[in-house]
C-alpha cells in the first residue's frame, strides 16, 4: 500500500465529486501514512491462498472482495453471450463506477480497490464517486434482528406501501450525519408530504378538470403574470431536482421534488378556480392548463423517489409511452389541451396518527408471521452437539463495542475459542469462571479475523440479553439432553 500513496493522493483530491466524508477519512489516512497490509488470514475458511508456503492460509476477505467488483462483471457479459464487453466497464474513459456504501467501507472503496487497481498496471478506471452514507437508527437504537429493533422488508409491506417507506426513508437518509428513523417521522413524511401536500395538490387538479372540463385540458388564451412564473418556477425546481440528483444529494432533491407540489398548492390557492369558473372562465381554464402541467412535472420528477406513485399518475393522466422513466426532459413537455385525462383517484391515504398504534401493528405483524424455521425431527434436532463450557478466559477484541474473544473448557473435548457478541452485556472480568450452555459441533467461522469454534447459548428480551447456564455445578463437556 505505501508505494502507492502518490496516486493514491491525487486521486482522492482529483476525483472532486467525492463526498467530503469519504475524502476527508481518505485524506486523513493517507497523511498518517499507509501501512502494508497482509492479504492472508490464519484460517481455512475463505479462498485459499495460491503463494508457496500459505497451504493453510487464506485471502483476506476485503482483499478478495473488492475485486469481486471485476469479477461479476465479468461473469455478467459471459452469462449474456458478450464475454469481452466488460471491458467497456472498466476500461473505456467515459465510463464511470458508483459505489453506495456504508461509512465503515469508506477505505476499501476509495484506497484499497483503487490500489489493487493500479498494481495492475493496466489502465483500469479507479471508482468514479464512492457515495458513503452515515448510520441510520431505528428509534435511536442500532438495528438489531435478534433484539427485534427495527422494520424489516417484508413486516413493512405488509404495514404500508412501498412508497411510503423509500420516500420517508431517502428524506432522512443519512448522508452528512447519523439520523434517526421514528414513527412521529413517518406520520408526518406520509400524511403531510405526500398526503396532504403532494396528493392534495394532484388530486384537486384532478377533481377540477373532472367536474368543470370534462375530464379534458382546457385550452389556454392570454396566460398571466402569474401563470407564467408558477410555469417557470416549476421548470426550475425540476432542473434543480435533476442537480441535486446527479451530485446524489438524495435528501435535497426529495425536497426540491415536494416544494412543486408546494408550488401548485400557492398557485391554486391565489387563482382560487372555484371562484373564477363562475365569473371568469377562461381564467379558470388557464388555471387548470397550468396546474395539470404541474401534475405531469410531478409524474416525472417522483419516479426517482415513490416509483409506484408515479406510474398511478401517469397512468391517471392518460399519457401513452410508460418508458417515460428517466427521460427527464418529458416533465417540462406540456400536455395539450384537448387531452382527457383519467377520474380522480386517491394516490395515497394517511398512515396510523399515533405512534404507540404504529408500534403495535408492527407487533401484530410480527405476531401472525410464519414461524422463522420450520418444524424439525427429534434426529435431525439430535445432530446438534449442547454441552456445558466453562469460560476460562474473556478479553475484548480490539475495533469491536459488541464481541469479546472467550476461551472456553470443554473438558475431554478441550479447549475451544468462541467471539460472541455479548461485550454491551458482560464485562470480561464478569464472564470468567462461568458455566455456560454452547452448540459445540457448529463449523468453525471466520469473524474479524478470529476463528470461532462454539456458539455460546443466550436468551435475549428487547435489550436484555443472559446467557444460558446450569442451575446447578456440572463438570465442563458435560452433554445437554
Amino acid at each position: 500500500m505505501p508505494k502507492f500513496t502518490d496516486q493514491l493522493l491525487d486521486y482522492i483530491k482529483s476525483n472532486k465529486q467525492l463526498p467530503d466524508n469519504a475524502r476527508n477519512f481518505s485524506l486523513k489516512l493517507l497523511q498518517e501514512g499507509l501501512k502494508p497490509r497482509p492479504i492472508t488470514r490464519d484460517t481455512k475458511w475463505g479462498i485459499p491462498a495460491p503463494f508457496e508456503g500459505a497451504e493453510d492460509k487464506t485471502i483476506y476477505g476485503w482483499f478478495e472482495n473488492v475485486l469481486g467488483y471485476v469479477s461479476a462483471t465479468i461473469e455478467y457479459f459471459k452469462r449474456r453471450g458478450e464475454p469481452e464487453r466488460w471491458r467497456e466497464f472498466w476500461f473505456h474513459r467515459e465510463a464511470k463506477s458508483l459505489f453506495f456504501i456504508g461509512k465503515d467501507n469508506i477505505p476499501f472503496h476509495t484506497l484499497i480497490l483503487p490500489a489493487l487497481l493500479l498494481a495492475t498496471h493496466e489502465g483500469y478506471n479507479l471508482p468514479w464517486n464512492v457515495i458513503a452514507n452515515e448510520f441510520l437508527m431505528f428509534q435511536g437504537q442500532k438495528f438489531s434482528k435478534s433484539r427485534r429493533v427495527g422494520v424489516w422488508i417484508d413486516e413493512a409491506l405488509r404495514l404500508y406501501p412501498a412508497d411510503y417507506w423509500r420516500y420517508t426513508l431517502i428524506s432522512i437518509r443519512p448522508e452528512t450525519k447519523d439520523t434517526n428513523f421514528t414513527w412521529k417521522v413517518f406520520i408526518e413524511k406520509v400524511n403531510s408530504d405526500l398526503n396532504d401536500t403532494l396528493g392534495n395538490f394532484i388530486h384537486r387538479t384532478f377533481k377540477f378538470i373532472n367536474r368543470y372540463f370534462g375530464s379534458v385540458v382546457p385550452e389556454p388564451k392570454n396566460l398571466d403574470e402569474v401563470d407564467e412564473a408558477t410555469l417557470n418556477a416549476v421548470r426550475e425546481k425540476v432542473d434543480e431536482v435533476a442537480r441535486r440528483l446527479e451530485a446524489f444529494h438524495l435528501q435535497a432533491a426529495a425536497r426540491e421534488f415536494l416544494e412543486i407540489s408546494h408550488i401548485g398548492n400557492r398557485y391554486l390557492n391565489e387563482k382560487k378556480p372555484w371562484k373564477s369558473i363562475k365569473e371568469k372562465p377562461q381564467e379558470a381554464a388557464n388555471t387548470l392548463y397550468v396546474a395539470v402541467q404541474i401534475v405531469k412535472a410531478l409524474a416525472v420528477t417522483m419516479h426517482p423517489f415513490i416509483p409506484f406513485t408515479a406510474e398511478k399518475l401517469w397512468n391517471l393522466l392518460n399519457l401513452p409511452d410508460k418508458n417515460y422513466k428517466g427521460r427527464w426532459a418529458e416533465a417540462k413537455k406540456p400536455i395539450p389541451p384537448g387531452h382527457r385525462i383519467k377520474r380522480a383517484e386517491p394516490l395515497f391515504k394517511k398512515v396510523e396518527e399515533s405512534e404507540e398504534g404504529l408500534q403495535r401493528m408492527l407487533e401484530n405483524v410480527r405476531s401472525t408471521k410464519a414461524p422463522v424455521t420450520p418444524t424439525i425431527t427429534i434426529e435431525e434436532f439430535s445432530r446438534v452437539d449442547l454441552r456445558i463450557g466453562r469460560i476460562v478466559k474473556a478479553e475484548p477484541i480490539p475495533k469491536s463495542r459488541n464481541l469479546l474473544k472467550l476461551m472456553i473448557d470443554l473438558g475431554d473435548y478441550g479447549l475451544k475459542q468462541a467471539i460472541a457478541g455479548v461485550a454491551e452485556h458482560y464485562k470480561p472480568e464478569d464472564l470468567e469462571g462461568k458455566l455456560i450452555a454452547v452448540v459445540a459441533n457448529l463449523a468453525p467461522k471466520t469473524i474479524m479475523g478470529l476463528r470461532s469454534e462454539v456458539m455460546i447459548l443466550a436468551a435475549q428480551d428487547g435489550k436484555v440479553l443472559a446467557v444460558i447456564q446450569p442451575d446447578r455445578r456440572v463438570e465442563p463437556g458435560s452433554r445437554i439432553t
